[in-house]
């Protein structure tokens, strides 16, 4: 595994408000223009400035180490990414130790999709499958690989009992499950990417997900592999890409706001009130926001939280989970 490299970007996105001169400007970094970390980011942003502070957003990419320098303040990543990074862990190779935890933004809910025709509405059909082929590598996202390991191990597997195909991005993987170059690959709940590779499969009975197992063994083998996760179990349904055929339990990893150890105790404390009390102007400005629960922002990680957090937690009544 290798670290991630900051690109350069382009220029910066200045989101702020009229503010006096003294005001403390916040920096924010919120992923390539069109990622989830760009649209939950610019959704803050714009809430944070609307409730009197000044952030300031930066379109980076492998932005971990500047954010445990401190050259930023703030920044994206899901809850098995910021364990890794602050252990230097699975696709970290050093550690982070000025990383802390701010809160959850909302859940991500992923899983590996087959084309429907396959039958493999359970990891445990996988068993002794060793010609399908699986999206493999991932190379400019790589905690990928470990969503699909993670999946597989609740049935005892691992990609080497597979074919593995190596694709460069997540949207390549699925792109790759609609051009029929592989059997297996992540896609996220309601991704538009595995909506259009659906499309493309139509002839094969579109896509669907493949179940992991649940309980308290495969929940143990899932999070050996992934940490900060839970299985989450979602019915069939007609009108959700991928359960139109079964019911199947999915990945399901809290998506979360980080701060650098050094920034003041205040500018946490005052961004997560922001975000804890307009859960309904986040969801006016990026949908996802509206599955989350902000009663329980706090869950349990290696990586400790920020204490400007926890002051707030503890007066709003949010259970911290350290």
């Amino acid at each position: 595994m290798h670290e991630l490299k900051t690109l350069a970007t382009a220029g910066l996105i200045t989101l702020t408000i009229a503010m006096p001169a003294h005001a403390q400007v916040i920096s924010m970094a919120t992923g390539a223009q069109g990622s989830l970390a760009y649209n939950s980011g610019q959704a803050v942003a714009v809430v944070a400035n609307e409730n009197g502070l000044t952030v300031r957003t930066q379109p980076l990419v492998g932005y971990m180490p500047l954010l445990n320098s401190g050259e930023i303040d703030f920044g994206y990543v899901n809850g098995a990414e910021a364990a890794f990074a602050y252990t230097g862990t699975g696709n970290f190779d050093r550690e982070h130790p000025d990383v802390r935890l701010v809160g959850t933004m909302f859940p991500l809910t992923t899983g590996i999709m087959a084309p429907c025709d396959l039958g493999l509405e359970s990891v445990n059909d996988l068993v002794g499958k060793s010609d399908l082929r699986v999206a493999s590598e991932y190379t400019s996202s790589t905690i990928i690989p470990y969503y699909i390991e993670g999946t597989f191990a609740t049935a005892g597997l691992s990609y080497s009992d597979f074919q593995n195909v190596p694709v460069s991005s997540f949207v390549d993987g699925i792109n790759a499950l609609g051009d029929g170059l592989v059997d297996i690959a992540l896609v996220s709940l309601n991704a538009g990417a595995g909506q259009q590779a659906a499309v493309q499969l139509q002839d094969r009975g579109g896509l669907c997900y493949i179940s992991m197992n649940d309980g308290e063994e495969a929940l143990a083998a899932y999070t050996a592999v992934l940490p900060s996760g839970t299985i989450r179990a979602l019915p069939q349904n007609e009108n959700i890409n991928g359960l139109q055929n079964w019911g199947a339990n999915l990945v399901a990893v809290p998506w979360m706001l980080l701060a650098n150890a050094n920034v003041d105790e205040q500018v946490v404390y005052d961004l997560i009130k922001v975000i804890h009390q307009n859960q309904e102007a986040l969801t006016a400005s990026f949908g996802s926001f509206g599955s989350a629960d902000f009663s329980a922002m706090a869950p349990a990680n290696v990586t400790p939280y920020h204490p400007g957090a926890v002051r707030y937690y503890e007066e709003a009544g949010v259970s911290v989970n350290q």
